[in-house]
């Protein structure tokens, strides 16, 4: 049962952020009409230090945030592939975001579907690249509450049966409300209290854990004995020879995937300009820094002799703060990693209204419909997509939310063609890239489930089969396919749709230029 400090802390964190988010609507200027735009990316006008806070907040989610160190925890060296995926990210994010940015802002585009839509002119690729993005998201957004109900029960802070439901919805209802408001300009405001709290937090967690153990060799080597090796060189605290091709292959395909997820772009596309992008691509190491000082902590907590439930690696953190940490500074970081899963909550809610509205909405259902009218459809959709999160999280297993979130990256990373590579080239044609993307998800959901749910797969037979990510299987079939039908259908004469990003749009008429100013 937790203490009343730390209660108190911990109630004080949550209700600042609260708080804060009702400030959101001085972000908002007062003189533009309700819009799609305006509501779900703040008129693309957030300078490089409210992105740099957006887009950080957005992709280290709190879930990662319990989710690598619980891994390191259970599993030793793998769980570090976190570390050199989201390296990865930001040189990709320098070039593929910006690019992705600057065609989306001189054609009024919202989502990754808008610009297939005008780059291939076909409505069915379109639509399966925005029924993709929605079925990543949602398993993504339910994890999100796994983390915090994690946090909150390692903690004593959730109280079992129906009281600690209610917890559950309290903390998630002011957010909700809100984005409702807002839009994307709620978790915005958020994200600085969650970087401050967080980086904070974390720095005091790790200063108490080195000066309990003397510093980090103490604490490798404590961890390598826990997990039955003599030390740090002789453990699984180091990667064997046939770990490497999984290691390798899940963080390059962990990368790709990032930034395909409507959630990751909806963050990028708030910014006011490539220069912007750019500077905040540059600037994302800083909380890799902070995730890999999470994954620490994991090996902290062996080293501390933390005995995690069985099934439950991700509370070996909390449980080690509130071992180490008096009651106040412990509700510090228990309120930091809940506000951690505010941000990304709200963004993914977010991505996948707009990707609903725009993509099949507007496109199937009423072509007609007014911006208020958009901006009403997706706060609905929106504020609908966490209360299904909510139901999913108290009426499935947590086991179900992580299953369908593997799958769910290897879903997202077969758009990669279509929205990729077609920044750069229209060669592929629409229904290579549909035949791709089919064949794709087939063997990415048939490897991943072959496997009882494990996104790491073997490949080959005899003695020794290469184990490399599920996803970057599936891509590659994905590409072969594409490319292999493109040349068919060229031979054969196949017309493509018409290519419209390289038109003036009509729904940039009367718009300001890109002017990169930072409004920070």
């Amino acid at each position: 049962m937790a203490d009343s400090a730390m209660t108190a802390t911990f109630l004080a964190v949550i209700g600042g952020a609260s708080l804060l988010a009702v400030t959101a609507r001085r972000l908002r200027p007062s003189d533009r009409l309700p819009s799609l735009e305006g509501w779900a990316l703040a008129d693309r006008s957030l300078g490089g230090g409210w992105t740099w806070l957006l887009l950080g907040g957005t992709v280290y989610t709190a879930y990662t945030f319990t989710a690598v160190p619980g891994l390191a925890y259970g599993n030793g060296a793998p769980a570090f592939f976190a570390v050199p995926y989201t390296v990865i990210v930001c040189p990709l994010a320098f070039v593929l975001l910006s690019r992705l940015w600057s065609v989306a802002r001189r054609h009024g585009y919202i989502t990754a579907a808008d610009f297939v839509r005008g780059r291939y002119g076909s409505p069915p690729l379109a639509l399966v690249v925005a029924l993709t993005g929605i079925l990543a998201t949602m398993p993504y957004l339910a994890l999100q509450l796994l983390g915090i109900r994690a946090v909150l029960t390692a903690g004593g802070l959730y109280p079992h049966g129906a009281t600690g439901d209610l917890v559950m919805v309290g903390v998630f209802a002011g957010l909700a409300v809100a984005t409702y408001r807002h839009g994307l300009r709620a978790p915005a405001v958020i994200s600085a209290m969650k970087a401050v709290a967080v980086f904070v937090s974390l720095t005091a967690v790790c200063w108490l854990v080195l000066e309990r153990f003397g510093g980090p060799g103490a604490v490798f080597d404590g961890a390598a004995r826990a997990l039955g090796g003599t030390d740090a060189a002789h453990s699984p605290l180091l990667l064997t020879p046939d770990q490497q091709p999984a290691y390798a292959t899940l963080a390059l395909g962990s990368a790709l995937a990032l930034l395909m997820y409507p959630h990751v772009l909806t963050a990028g596309f708030a910014a006011d300009g490539t220069r912007t992008l750019r500077k905040v691509s540059a600037g994302l190491p800083a909380w890799t820094a902070l995730l890999a000082l999470f994954g620490f902590l994991g090996i902290a907590a062996l080293a501390a002799g933390v005995r995690a439930p069985e099934g439950g690696a991700e509370a070996a953190v909390p449980m080690l703060v509130e071992r180490l940490m008096p009651g106040p500074l412990a509700g510090l970081v228990f309120g930091a990693i809940v506000v951690g899963a505010l941000v990304p909550a709200a963004v993914m809610s977010i991505a996948a209204a707009t990707s609903f509205v725009r993509n099949v909405y507007v496109e199937y259902v009423h072509p007609t419909a007014t911006p208020k009218r958009q901006v009403r459809v997706a706060k609905a959709v929106s504020l609908t997509a966490k209360i299904g999160a909510v139901a999913f999280v108290f009426g499935l297993r947590d086991q179900d939310a992580i299953n369908l979130q593997l799958l769910g990256g290897v879903w997202i990373l077969q758009i990669f063609p279509a929205v990729a590579v077609g920044l750069y080239t229209r060669w592929l044609h629409p229904r290579a890239l549909l035949a791709g993307w089919a064949v794709g998800m087939t063997a990415g959901t048939y490897l991943v489930v072959r496997e009882g749910f494990a996104s790491i797969v073997p490949l080959g037979t005899g003695d020794g089969p290469l184990e490399i990510y599920a996803g970057i299987a599936a891509l590659l079939l994905n590409l072969t396919v594409a490319v292999a039908g493109t040349a068919a259908l060229a031979r054969c004469g196949v017309p493509r749709g018409a290519d419209a990003t390289d038109l003036p749009s009509r729904l940039t008429a009367g718009r300001r230029p890109e002017t990169g100013a930072n409004n920070s």
